[in-house]
């Protein structure tokens, strides 16, 4: 169970979080919802260590820690909002790049990502580049990426904001596929319609920065 305590961020003197407190449950979907600049990715993002509160507390498993601390130790994963794929690179080599740079034998990384390619349907675009990928592929393509790094919570920004309905179904009934499997799931939305398809529980980070 990871817990953050009294989270606060600001941007130039202006509260962008405050005094947010949140639990990610083991093997629950935890959606962040809230309207348009309110804080939601700025929350993901100190909960993925790619920003650093002002000051509160994370708590992983009863101890103190920080989300750098646990990137490095590959208990959080991420899934971008614009998918964040390496161009110049084949969709299996997106999906292995980051174990092998970890220390993964190639061949190990190499046998991951196919197993992962085919739980996501795409095993057709193996050799593929990003440029030739519908939407909908780059985003199966994100998440097999962090998928591959085996995280404990898995993280989504916005994972529908660029996908037509039936994509936006087709996300949904992949997270509740992981959900059923027992990953730990953080997804930020603004899509309250696909929040309710996958969430155990909601938080709504408000406009002045406030959760509940």
């Amino acid at each position: 169970m990871l817990e953050l305590k009294q989270i606060n961020k600001s941007f130039n003197g202006q509260p962008v979080l405050v005094d947010i407190n949140v639990t990610i449950e083991d093997g629950k979907t935890l959606a962040i919802v809230g309207p348009s600049g309110a804080g939601k990715t700025t929350l993901l993002r100190i909960i993925s260590g790619l920003e650093t509160a002002d000051s509160g507390t994370m708590i992983w498993n009863g101890q103190p820690t920080t989300a750098q601390a646990l990137r490095k130790e590959g208990v959080i994963g991420v899934v971008f909002q614009n998918f964040e794929l390496f161009p110049n690179l084949s969709v299996m080599r997106n999906i292995t790049l980051a174990p092998t740079l970890q220390g993964v034998d190639q061949k190990k990384a190499d046998e991951t990502a196919r197993k992962l390619l085919d739980r996501l349907e795409l095993v057709a675009q193996e050799n593929a580049y990003p440029y030739s990928l519908s939407g909908g592929q780059k985003q199966r393509v994100a998440i097999a990426r962090a998928l591959a790094l085996n995280p404990q919570i898995l993280l989504y920004d916005e994972p529908t904001s660029a996908l037509d309905p039936l994509l936006r179904e087709n996300v949904a009934a992949l997270v509740n596929q992981f959900k059923a499997s027992g990953m730990t799931q953080v997804v930020v939305t603004h899509d309250m319609d696909f929040a309710e398809s996958v969430a155990d529980t909601t938080y709504h980070v408000g406009k002045g920065g406030d959760g509940q």
